[in-house]
């Protein structure tokens, strides 16, 4: 698996996605920019690595586009980063049941070092305990002959742990609807970026990263549906709107043989979300 660091700023995302945000693309191949292409990920746990910064740590611009630097204030950047965690895990396992087993097993080790990696000082400092063993061992499940009801199962126990975690993100005095409704923006806006992205080659990876970030956004909308619509009706409407948007260019975890989805129309359909929640 290749990444690609892609760097954008959409409609003023505001604070809780700090502005420019670096985007990681699993498996597309990097466009010609000053960012250097990451190493593929191995489904082993590096020995000693370096800790990643801490806390107090100047700039943190993390990958999978994270604000590492303000996930142990923002709760959206906290809940953000799980998200795209739970993306990956949704993506590797419904991949997996289609029978594309190497992308599965990469998805599922992808965010140890997209995301899990920098954000682990803020978890830890919330009190969340190391989880990322769970991927490392759900990748490696992927080839040892396991069934697909046994790769659902670690599915659900990762996410289970995922939810567990997102409960404990620090406080601002942001409501519940309004710090869910900027994750499902944030996975929206996601979605959108990598449907265009996967537009420009015919790699399997980007497609697969955008119809996890679809899912994921649709299940922090179920979560807390009811919040949002009460609080932001307009959001909760637009969510709708994006999520039938999403639906159609994401309709298969099996990349279709044409994109026909109209790239502008979805990353309009995030836009909005985004302008009703007010950011």
């Amino acid at each position: 698996m290749k990444t690609v660091s892609k760097k954008w700023t959409h409609l003023g995302l505001g604070a809780a996605f700090a502005g420019s945000a670096l985007l990681a693309a699993c498996g597309q191949d990097a466009p010609k920019t000053d960012v250097t292409p990451e190493p593929k990920p191995v489904a082993t746990k590096a020995v000693d690595p370096a800790p990643a910064p801490g806390p107090s740590a100047e700039g943190g611009e993390g990958e999978g586009g994270v604000a590492i630097d303000r996930a142990g204030t923002d709760p959206v950047v906290f809940r953000s980063a799980l998200a795209i965690t739970e993306a990956h895990i949704i993506a590797a396992r419904d991949a997996f049941i289609a029978g594309k087993t190497d992308a599965a097993g990469e998805m599922f080790a992808h965010p140890v070092s997209e995301v899990l990696a920098d954000v682990e000082p803020f978890l830890k400092q919330q009190g969340v305990a190391d989880f990322t063993d769970m991927l490392i061992d759900a990748s490696t499940a992927v080839y040892d002959g396991s069934s697909n009801e046994e790769i659902s199962t670690r599915t659900d126990e990762i996410i289970t742990v995922l939810r567990a975690a997102a409960k404990k993100a620090p406080e601002n005095g942001a409501s519940e609807a309004k710090i869910q409704a900027g994750v499902v923006a944030d996975q929206l806006d996601r979605a959108a970026v990598m449907y265009g992205l996967a537009g420009t080659s015919d790699e399997y990876e980007p497609y697969l990263d955008g119809y996890g970030f679809y899912k994921a956004a649709g299940n922090a909308y179920a979560l807390e549906k009811d919040a949002i619509t009460a609080e932001f009706p307009d959001a909760a409407a637009a969510i709708e709107k994006a999520l039938e948007r999403m639906g159609k260019a994401y309709a298969s975890v099996l990349r279709p043989e044409t994109l026909d989805q109209n790239a502008a129309a979805l990353t309009a359909a995030a836009s909005g979300v985004i302008l009703a929640i007010g950011e």
